[in-house]
């Protein structure tokens, strides 16, 4: 993946409410994205990924992407991999409770203390998981070798925020509208490595959309005029004062 896209990963919880292991999905979730890795990731909606949601469906093609699930349905994981593709990293929580030896979590949106032992630990791999996936070296976090949760933590619910947002733009193929991946992304890092419109370039550029859409091998001819021709006009804006 080119760097210039922004290395990050997308991390998808379960969104079933009837199990306590839903909510410390979601808690562990929140605590990686707000706390021990929040520059490092993003919440991806599972309710708004499954009913075909562009962005985040778009994000998912472009980083990898981690699930975290309350049980063995797996929803989160089966989803994503349906819609996108499969996972670098897949958690279940009662399966790292029963591996931890820790008590079952109980209680819906509040949790007791066994759920916030397992918020916690859940949160400690999820977070190692991200280090890997973007393969970075392990980072410390405060909470690793006790489980600890402030009182701050402690009040919080297991709430829903979208924060994905990768471009799609709409462009006409073959007299047809059709979503295109990342057009301005691609561009953009194109541009700045000093990339014109010689063959050399249109080539690398059109093999780079390809790996982010899927291009059917009859209709190549023109997904490759329409997207040269976007970027035409993408380097004609540029060039303008």
């Amino acid at each position: 993946m080119p760097e210039t896209l922004g290395r990050k990963v997308g991390i998808v919880a379960c969104s079933g409410e009837e199990l306590a292991e839903g909510t410390v999905a979601r808690l562990a979730a929140l605590k990686v994205l707000n706390e021990l890795r929040p520059r490092d990731t993003v919440t991806i909606c599972l309710p708004l990924f499954l009913a075909g949601g562009a962005e985040d469906r778009a994000f998912a093609k472009l980083h990898p992407t981690i699930t975290v699930d309350g049980c063995d349905l797996r929803c989160a994981a089966r989803g994503t991999e349906k819609y996108s593709s499969k996972p670098v990293a897949s958690l279940v929580v009662n399966e790292l409770v029963a591996e931890c030896g820790l008590e079952r979590p109980e209680g819906r949106r509040r949790l007791n203390a066994a759920g916030l032992k397992a918020v916690a630990v859940t949160a400690e791999r999820l977070a190692a998981a991200v280090d890997q996936a973007l393969g970075k070296k392990a980072e410390t976090s405060p909470s690793s070798e006790t489980g600890a949760q402030g009182p701050e933590w402690e009040q919080r619910e297991a709430t829903c925020s979208c924060g994905s947002g990768v471009p799609v733009t709409k462009i006409t193929i073959n007299g047809r509208p059709v979503e295109v991946v990342a057009l301005p992304l691609i561009f953009r890092q194109f541009r700045e490595a000093g990339r014109g419109q010689d063959e050399a370039s249109k080539r690398e550029l059109f093999a780079s959309v390809k790996i982010y859409n899927a291009v059917p091998a009859e209709a190549e001819a023109g997904y490759r005029d329409a997207v040269l021709s976007e970027y035409a006009a993408f380097c004609g804006k540029e060039q303008q004062p």
